[in-house]
């Protein structure tokens, strides 16, 4: 099998990952004629950091092939797909050879359990090592670890990478031993909390001069939504838990996605995409707004699929409002429908000179229709719209015609 036939396998095996981001690593480029690549340049994954930046990373897997038989992957054991595998060569080779045609600026790289998890971690880590040590190379490096993999080799990656992950996989141990039944949460939690502790070794021997750098990007994790019968508050209360336990940089929500001769215990359609956009935006609020998880959630503890999580509690805890722009504290503008962390700032910073009128809120190319009945402004105060049973049915998204598909 020539190398392009084991890039479009492994390639595609790999898109399932959700968690393919290279923000939070700190600022590299090589040196002037000394070894190649950069974590800042702007350019097959595309991801974006907080700051807008678009980065392109080779996202791939070293094997396709695995021991584990976890029912909601596509490449488990009994899967019948097309195997492939790279060597420590080719996968160091070929995103050398994307880097040097601009078509990336990283690596995400990930694999199936191949003879035990050491092995596999194992060759992981080679292709990091040879990448920094061999060749140079100062892009993006992020690696899938593994929990069942030794210590110490999970510390060697932490060495070459910028990021380290380890997937959760589901909200639950009960839904973890029925889906996948060769993973464990303790293991899991077991192995971020030691990576916790190398980061948090490394990051305070930072001022040191001669400091070992340790995935400075830290570690993040992956949850898929909709495999079991989860609800949306247990989800977060688990998010919640991993963010304060283990100071993950993120965690990534992907929706399942049914795949061929799927086991019977595997729902027959996947969720709703909207789901997956509202645990985002409901994280959101846990890490940057403010919020507690047991202030978001709806009917069941299910997130609304209709409005932001932000727009439902504002409706649900209307006694909160009108809130006065010009002279409300920032925690409580954070709250308000329509207004971003950004844009509270700037708020903040533009009233120390001035009242703030509606006009500025134009400027700012605000969502007005959302934010108006929920402020007081220099020039305007909400109507008793805030209190009328209608405010729901008004921001709610209209019922569209369906189109026939000819």
């Amino acid at each position: 099998m020539d190398m392009l036939e084991k890039l479009g396998i492994l390639a595609d095996a790999a898109k399932y990952d959700a968690s393919c981001a290279s923000s939070g690593t700190d600022k590299k480029h090589a040196p002037a004629g000394k070894g190649l690549g950069s974590t800042e340049g702007m350019g097959i994954c595309h991801s974006y950091a907080p700051d807008g930046r678009c980065i392109s990373l080779l996202k791939v897997l070293l094997t396709n092939a695995c021991n584990f038989d976890c029912l909601y992957c596509v490449n488990r054991a009994s899967s019948n797909v097309p195997r492939a595998r790279f060597t420590v060569a080719e996968i160091v080779k070929l995103t050398l050879d994307f880097y040097r045609r601009n078509y990336i600026e990283g690596l995400f790289l990930s694999s199936g359990i191949i003879r035990n998890p050491d092995y596999t971690m194992e060759q992981v880590v080679a292709v990091a090592k040879s990448l920094r040590l061999d060749h140079g190379f100062h892009g993006y490096i992020h690696l899938k670890t593994i929990p069942e993999a030794s210590e110490a080799l999970i510390t060697e990656a932490g060495l070459y990478a910028d990021r380290l992950s380890i997937n959760v996989e589901l909200p639950t141990e009960k839904a973890l031993s029925a889906l996948a039944p060769e993973k464990s949460i303790p293991s899991i939690r077991r192995t971020m909390g030691r990576l916790r502790l190398k980061l948090d070794e490394a990051k305070s021997e930072k001022h040191l001069k001669h400091a070992r750098r340790f995935a400075p990007a830290g570690q993040s994790t992956q949850m898929i939504i909709g495999a079991d019968d989860s609800t949306d508050r247990s989800i977060l209360d688990l998010s919640a838990n991993l963010y304060g336990s283990y100071r993950l940089k993120r965690v990534y929500y992907s929706a399942f996605s049914p795949i061929p001769d799927s086991s019977l215990k595997l729902p027959p359609k996947a969720p709703p995409l909207m789901r997956e956009h509202r645990l985002y935006q409901a994280d959101w609020l846990l890490r940057f707004y403010g919020f507690e998880v047991s202030e978001i959630g709806g009917k069941g503890g299910m997130l609304d699929l209709d409005i932001d999580p932000k727009l439902a509690w504002a409706l649900a805890n209307r006694d909160r409002f009108p809130v006065d722009l010009n002279r409300a504290p920032r925690e409580e503008l954070l709250r308000v429908p329509g207004l971003g962390a950004k844009t509270v700032e700037r708020l903040i910073s533009a009233r120390r000179h001035r009242t703030l009128r509606s006009d500025d809120l134009v400027q700012l190319r605000l969502p007005l229709a959302k934010l108006m009945p929920f402020v007081v402004l220099g020039d305007h105060k909400p109507s008793s719209l805030l209190d009328s049973e209608r405010l729901s049915a008004l921001l709610r998204p209209k019922p569209t015609q369906m189109q026939l598909p000819f």
